[in-house]
């Protein structure tokens, strides 16, 4: 964690499962499900399966995760369990890194390779390396784009999937987004029609929509072929446990973990038994965006600065 004044925080926004509501009372002493875990979600499951596996495997209701990966996908997935998920909002907010594989030659109906086939254009084939990066860059420098039709988005009220998967019409409009950076990882291969992207964005982007606007920034069509999470906030892919892995009780990693990008107000008993409480307190340093309170490096609370003091926005306690 960063002293107050010099932390940064993500940007974007993204689905989140679990709970949320902060608790109010005394400070909680921390127990073997109150934390984080990494999982390396395989192609097949849902996110709210791992969250299912997680639970049986902790014994604990109170899981949630923080970025949902589609069933097709694979890669990092961060859960939160017990107390941890009142903090799924923090950990929302972080960047995140995929590696895409975009297929030219049709788009589906969910722009990627689950959804039904629809329009077949083969101008792809004549296009040059020069012109690909020149597309990438382009679709790259978007500061918005229409998210898939089978998405979490709402539409009158309803997730975009279900109308899809009904035959209802759905129309979305464009959104705010943040791409960082978007690299060819490898180069268009002519013979399979497959190119490989580094995506690096904030939360809430869709990487099947980048494949689809790619593909047609080359005036052809494309969709997404595979996607595989590397990265989200500090925790990488590679540290993750395998799905089989939850078959034992895994260690959990500390709340902590979860608000270590956010400026850390470190304050004493009072005011900890204050902050523990709900209560808002006075601090010497004013930090706009969400602030950890810690008393003797354990995690209290997540607050704000509110016309002169820090409220809470989320109390650690029962």
């Amino acid at each position: 964690m960063n002293p107050v004044g010099t932390g940064a925080r993500g940007h974007g926004g993204t689905e989140v499962s679990g709970t949320g509501a902060p608790g109010h009372g005394g400070a909680e002493e921390p127990t073997r499900t109150d934390g984080l875990l990494l999982v390396d979600k395989p192609a097949g499951p849902t996110s709210h399966d791992v969250v299912a596996a997680v639970r049986r495997s902790l014994g604990e209701r109170r899981v949630g995760h923080a970025g949902t990966l589609d069933p097709a996908a694979t890669g990092l997935l961060v859960v939160l369990a017990g107390r941890a998920t009142r903090l799924a909002r923090f950990v929302a907010l972080l960047p995140k890194r995929y590696r895409g594989t975009v297929r030219f030659g049709w788009e589906t109906s969910s722009d990627d390779a689950t959804g039904e086939a629809l329009e077949r254009d083969a101008a792809w084939r004549e296009r040059s390396d020069a012109e690909v990066a020149a597309a990438v860059a382009a679709v790259a420098a978007r500061p918005t784009q229409l998210p898939p039709r089978v998405s979490a988005k709402k539409v009158a009220g309803q997730r975009a999937y279900a109308r899809a998967r009904r035959g209802e019409p759905v129309e979305l409009a464009e959104v705010p987004v943040e791409i960082h950076a978007l690299t060819v990882e490898t180069p268009l291969d002519r013979a399979t029609g497959e190119l490989v992207l580094d995506v690096r964005c904030g939360a809430g982007t869709y990487v099947r929509s980048i494949a689809r606007d790619l593909g047609r920034a080359l005036g052809s069509r494309a969709h997404l072929g595979a996607l595989r999470r590397l990265e989200i906030g500090p925790w990488k892919a590679e540290d993750a446990l395998p799905l089989t892995a939850l078959a034992e009780r895994p260690a959990l990693r500390p709340l902590e973990e979860a608000v270590a990008h956010l400026p850390a107000l470190e304050v004493g008993p009072e005011q900890a038994e204050a902050v523990a409480h709900g209560r808002k307190i006075e601090a010497p340093a004013r930090h706009e965006g969400p602030v950890a309170v810690l008393g003797e490096g354990r995690l209290l609370a997540v607050v704000e600065w509110r016309e002169g003091l820090y409220a809470p926005l989320v109390v650690l306690a029962p």
